[in-house]
């Protein structure tokens, strides 16, 4: 199995030292955490397109030359710039449907701000944006194909859903309300149009904790899973699940009503976790 080449491997791992997700890219074996920052820094800068504030039409341009960069390294031309993320897909068998499925994602969040999607438009953009990375991640772990695919997607969408629980105001703040139209019907919220004002609802705890209860029910099937796998292979999706979970109490155990006090996990807390739980 062929390593990736210093240069992109550092370029790359210098893209993800940023991430939570960092500490636990770093206790894979070299060739797999090489590949994981390969995959990460390849999700980023997809990720950057679709967060910017400039014109919808050149981000959308721009989502598709990336289309065109994976075509042409599947086809067995690529870009100088994913040279590194060839050897990765070489190596691991990635998927090409996996990395146009994230490009899709983040072309939801291009072509309008999203607000109130439906539940079903809700579960694929979890898919396209968090368990199909799973969906590359996984067959980097070494796991078995079924096990595997099923972690990514249950995985994938618990780390999601936190993640927009999470960020409520933050995603408010730039027009984007990523809690499902039908758990607001049900809360009584109608204003969609406005996400701040939604938020600001006396019964938005009412909206969002099916939502929670959605992610708990994620969590819980992936930590079975991950239960019957060889525990070289899920070590660092274990970090990242229990890191998620903690945060996903948090947000709980602090409640929805505004002012809604920002949720994070200092640095050290991720480090406990991978002293207690990543270790051999």
């Amino acid at each position: 199995m062929s390593a990736v080449t210093d240069e992109p491997a550092a370029e790359a791992e210098q893209r993800a030292s940023g991430s939570s997700f960092y500490l636990a890219m770093r206790i894979m074996p070299k060739v797999q955490r090489e590949a994981m920052f390969e995959i990460y820094s390849f999700c980023r800068k997809v990720d950057d397109i679709a967060d910017e504030a400039g014109p919808r039409d050149v981000r959308l341009d721009q989502l598709q030359h990336w289309r065109n960069d994976i075509d042409a390294l599947y086809g067995g031309t690529p870009p100088p710039h994913l040279r590194g993320l060839a050897s990765v897909v070489r190596d691991f068998d990635l998927q090409r449907e996996d990395f146009l499925a994230i490009i899709d994602g983040m072309e939801m969040d291009v072509v309008a701000d999203i607000r109130a999607p439906t539940l079903s438009t809700f579960d694929v953009y979890c898919d396209r944006v968090a368990s199909a990375v799973g969906r590359l991640s996984v067959r980097v772990f070494g796991m078995e194909t079924q096990a595997g695919l099923a972690l990514a997607h249950h995985l994938g969408r618990a780390l999601q859903i936190t993640n927009i629980l999470r960020d409520l105001d933050e995603d408010a703040a730039i027009g984007r309300l990523y809690l499902p139209r039908e758990a607001l019907a049900d809360a009584g919220i109608t204003t969609t149009d406005n996400p701040a004002a939604a938020l600001a609802s006396s019964t938005v705890g009412q909206a969002c904790a099916p939502i929670a209860a959605r992610a708990e029910r994620h969590f819980a099937e992936a930590n079975a899973i991950m239960a019957k796998c060889p525990r070289r292979t899920v070590r660092t999706p274990r970090v990242m699940a229990i890191a998620y979970r903690m945060i996903l109490n948090r947000l709980m155990a602090r409640g929805w009503q505004p002012p809604r006090q920002p949720v994070r996990l200092r640095r050290s807390q991720f480090l406990w976790i991978f002293l207690r739980h990543a270790i051999l």
